[in-house]
């Protein structure tokens, strides 16, 4: 959705709040076609946090893809209850405390949006589903940056904490109307779908965690191999296709931004994938399924804050550019020693953080009058190229010092890491008293 339409679709939710009942007969009529396709890519992008799990599950060793499963499966839950109490309204509701987040009681529990149309024709309960399901990924996706070596019962009070104090405020900031990075230049910070919301916010956050916990016992020097590379693969596919809902959806409408989204998000993909397979031909001579299914990542990463405000060229663009540095940034790790098991930084953070400056240079025209517009005059590529270096540079300050607060408090009261004996015996036995697969010793 473009910063402008967003801003009508808010201005009208708020008059309708604040005058009552008397909005209520002025309100749209819903648009059947493009609630359909909004109940769509919500359900899409629900169907991106099974194909987490199954991506994340297939890397890890046999005795911990369940362990590592459940971090994305449990999000769905956690997060779904308390985006509905309060997440809803801390995201979208008017600023308080100088706009830290927002605040609607009529948003708890959504009991003030029973009837309301937003302006496009959609349901608010249709929008608040979706937006839920971006609130559920994020931290599933931060669970990759320290897979195998926490404890269950702290990650699930680490992602409540996360969700209250990291991720609702940046959803205002970005999304909301008063929101002060969705205000700042002539237009606000481009982030169509997430990439400084979600994958920055999750990237530098997993980074983070990481450092902070340790490495897994034995990293580097013992082989910590996938259990399934064909669960990863799978995973993969359902995550692309998941994709179109989570960027062509964020259009809120059934409409040519959905097309342009949607094109935009295939082409960044296959432009991500087929990189990643030429370096890794280069670099080693080989093409690795997990080479391809990064790669496929990194440009879904990139294009994700773009997606409405590129045409197919610069999508394209995102994802040659986004593959060779996640290849480097994922390299880093065995270089600097820090364990970021599934690289969640090497691709969410760093591919976030490509696609919301690179996007500046493949704007299209119509974009940038309309911001000159909006400026009431001139509005330049290189003044948009400095709102969106300041936006990144915020979420990245603010998720990590945060999310260190968050895990230095959480540990002060009970350690966060698994004892030796759990760890080396597998957190599916230690905490779900599972294993993923039966017939095999945990290994």
């Amino acid at each position: 959705m473009t910063k402008t339409k967003q801003k009508r679709v808010w201005s009208l939710l708020a008059l309708a709040i604040l005058s009552g009942g008397t909005m209520m007969a002025q309100q749209p009529e819903v648009n059947e076609g493009a609630t359909a396709w909004m109940l769509t890519s919500t359900a899409l992008v629900l169907l991106m946090i099974p194909g987490l799990a199954m991506f994340y599950g297939g890397l890890v060793r046999t005795k911990n893809v369940l362990g590592t499963m459940m971090h994305s499966f449990v999000s769905m839950g956690v997060m779904s209850v308390l985006w509905v109490a309060v997440g809803y309204s801390m995201s979208f509701g008017p600023n308080v405390l100088g706009g830290w987040f927002g605040w609607n009681p009529d948003y708890f529990f959504l009991k003030g949006i029973d009837e309301s149309i937003m302006e496009g024709g959609v349901p608010e309960y249709v929008f608040s589903m979706f937006q839920g399901k971006f609130a559920m990924i994020t931290p599933a996706l931060i669970a990759g940056a320290f897979a195998e070596r926490v404890k269950f019962k702290s990650f699930v009070i680490f992602i409540v904490a996360w969700g209250l104090l990291v991720y609702n405020p940046l959803c205002h900031w970005v999304w909301a109307e008063d929101g002060f990075l969705f205000n700042m230049g002539a237009d606000g910070a481009i982030d169509f779908a997430g990439g400084t919301v979600v994958h920055i916010s999750a990237g530098i956050s997993g980074l983070v965690a990481a450092i902070f916990l340790g490495s897994r016992r034995g990293f580097p020097h013992m082989a910590h191999r996938p259990n399934s590379l064909v669960l990863t693969l799978m995973g993969a596919g359902l995550l692309w296709v998941g994709w179109f809902g989570f960027n062509a959806g964020s259009s809120i409408e059934s409409g040519l931004s959905t097309a342009q989204a949607l094109t935009a998000t295939q082409v960044a993909a296959a432009a991500g994938a087929v990189t990643w397979m030429i370096i890794e031909m280069i670099h080693t001579g080989k093409a690795s399924a997990l080479g391809f299914a990064s790669g496929i990542l990194a440009g879904l990463v990139a294009v994700t804050p773009a997606a409405g405000v590129v045409q197919p060229v610069g999508a394209i663009a995102l994802g040659l550019i986004s593959s060779p540095i996640c290849y480097w940034a994922i390299s880093l790790k065995n270089k600097l020693g820090y364990d970021d098991t599934l690289d969640a930084f090497g691709v969410h953070g760093t591919g976030g953080i490509v696609g919301a400056i690179a996007l500046t240079f493949f704007i299209r025209d119509s974009w940038m009058d309309n911001a000159a517009h909006a400026a009431g005059g001139v509005w330049t590529m290189w003044q948009q190229l400095g709102v969106q270096v300041a936006a990144v540079l915020i979420a990245i300050a603010y998720a990590a010092i945060v999310t260190l607060i968050i895990l230095w408090v959480m540990n002060k009261i009970s350690p966060l890491r698994p004892s030796k004996d759990e760890e080396l015996g597998g957190l599916d036995r230690a905490y779900h008293g599972e294993r993923g697969y039966g017939m095999l010793n945990a290994s």
